[in-house]
Formats: structure tokens, sequence, C-alpha cells
């Protein structure tokens, strides 16, 4: 059983993507957006937006015939700076997580990235390939988002199964690969979640 954080901007695709991978129903904390947040929750670029989460989504995935059979429990973070302090919580005891990206709104990406570089949990950046959104090769959003090599970019449709599945698995992979690598540096895990 493994715990995954899917995060990224507002309006980048979380709630799409745990709910369209997740064999039970998700459990989501959607409300819908009221005037009192006009000032803070930009619509631009993601006008006919109408809910956001304000707590967190969750699934699970099973994949019993993965080479190791995996439970994956996916925890999506609300997307505004203003709950960043959640994605503490949210992130103690993941494995990893996945950065959606959405390319029409790239500003909005810079600080989920931030965050798990500055807890030392690994991550995958997944770009979320929106309808009539301009597509941008990976190594192009990398460059923008001052990813380093080792962080893996692709490309999704968050409304996919499959996309999100392939994700998912790219990620297990690159935390295992990212834990092999500190353990034999003999380096220590970061303890920033243990202080927060």
């Amino acid at each position: 059983m493994l715990k995954i954080v899917i995060a990224g901007g507002f309006g980048a695709g979380k709630t799409t993507a745990v709910g369209a991978v997740s064999e039970i129903t998700p459990l989501s904390t959607e409300e819908y957006l009221t005037e009192a947040s006009a000032d803070v929750d930009s619509l631009a670029g993601i006008e006919a937006k109408q809910t956001t989460t304000v707590a967190f989504d969750f699934g699970r995935l099973s994949l019993p015939d993965a080479p190791t059979p995996l439970e994956l429990f996916l925890f999506g973070t609300p997307g505004q700076d203003r709950f960043v302090d959640l994605w503490y919580d949210l992130s103690r005891g993941a494995v990893g997580a996945v950065v959606l990206v959405d390319t029409r709104r790239l500003e909005s990406s810079f600080t989920p990235v931030s965050f798990f570089e500055d807890i030392g949990l690994p991550f995958v950046v997944a770009v979320n390939q929106f309808d009539g959104a301009h597509r941008y090769h990976p190594q192009q959003v990398r460059t923008a988002l001052e990813l380093p090599a080792a962080v893996p970019v692709l490309t999704c449709d968050a409304r996919n199964p499959n996309h999100v599945a392939g994700v998912l698995l790219t990620l297990v992979d690159h935390s295992e690969t990212n834990t092999t690598t500190i353990n034999r540096a003999g380096r220590a895990p970061s303890t920033t979640l243990q202080d927060a």
C-alpha cells in the first residue's frame, strides 16, 4: 500500500485525475466558487470552472497485475497557495507526488514544484493536455519550470484512466529509484515533514 499526493495549481485537473482512475467513488470536498473568492482565485484561462477543492480528494487504485502488486491511496490537494499548510499534512507518509501542470497557467506550477523540492519528496511532473491548449514538448516545460534532469516530465490527459495510471506507475518507479539512490549515498531523508 502506497500513499501518493496529487498536487498542482488551481484548476490543473487534480480532482479529475483522482476521479478518472479511482476504483471507488472518490471522496471529494468540492465546493462552488463564490463571489467571496473572486479577488483571490483568478479564473483567467479557466473561466468555466465552477467548483474548487477545499480540503482534499481521496481515491484508491489497485494494480494486482503490476510486477509487484500495488494498492495506491491517492490524495489530491487543494490548488490555491493559501492551502499550502494543508499540503504538509497530506504529504506525511507519502512515497511521492504528482504535480499536474496546466500550461495555460504555468505560473501556478511553481509553488507545488518548490514545495516538494523543499520537503525532499520525490515527484514527477505531468502536463495535463487540456482541449484547445497549446502543446509544449516536455523538455520545454522542464526548462520553464527549471526542473533537474532527474525529475520525470510526462504528458497526460487527466480524464483518461490509462494516462493517469501510467503517470502513477512512473512516480512509483521514480520514488523507488530515488530512495535507493539516497540509501546508497548514506544520506538521511528530509525531516521537514516530521517537524511540520
